[in-house]
């Protein structure tokens, strides 16, 4: 998947095959296979010519990242606490990253949600963000964090329901979409 997202474009399975042979010995039918796996899976869509397929990707890198992103903080049993340790994982430069995309949902106006420098941390604690908004449950005092507006990633194709990520078929074949 590396490889068609950096692309950005349809590639045959010999264009991947040829790239990966710069770095490491593989076979032409494992890097098939993969991408086989990844159409099936729905991660890639394909094309015949002549006698080949060319894939491209589904969806963007991005929002790969996004779903994976949705998906762990909508399974956490607390959500406010997820969003705030993630807060506090954050260095300086991915604590603007994200300022600069609530800004970009949200406006000019919006307010900042992860300050550069935490307020009251002390140790491992995660900072707490500046302002909580609506969101299906009013979070405690000590966990406010903005609501899951701020978390979501661009929507779009996702694969199907219950598939792995691109990265599945990596696994049988380690390197293969690399």
């Amino acid at each position: 998947m590396t490889r068609v997202w950096k692309w950005n474009r349809l590639v045959t399975v010999r264009e991947v095959l040829e790239d990966l042979q710069q770095e490491r010995s593989i076979a032409y039918t494992t890097v098939m296979t993969v991408l086989d796996n990844l159409h099936q899976k729905g991660w890639v869509r394909r094309e015949a010519e002549g006698r080949a397929y060319r894939y491209e990707a589904v969806s963007t890198r991005a929002a790969y990242s996004a779903a994976l992103m949705n998906d762990a903080w909508s399974q956490s049993d607390n959500p406010a606490a997820a969003l705030v340790a993630f807060f506090g994982m954050m260095s300086p430069e991915q604590r603007e990253a994200l300022n600069d995309a609530v800004r970009m949902v949200q406006g000019p106006r919006a307010q900042p949600i992860a300050s550069q420098e935490p307020e009251g941390s002390e140790g491992s604690e995660a900072p707490a963000a500046t302002e909580a908004t609506e969101g299906p449950e009013e979070p405690r005092d000590s966990e406010r964090t903005q609501g899951p507006e701020a978390s979501e990633g661009p929507e779009g194709p996702q694969g199907p329901e219950g598939s792995q990520g691109p990265e599945g078929p990596e696994e049988a074949a380690p390197d293969a979409g690399r």
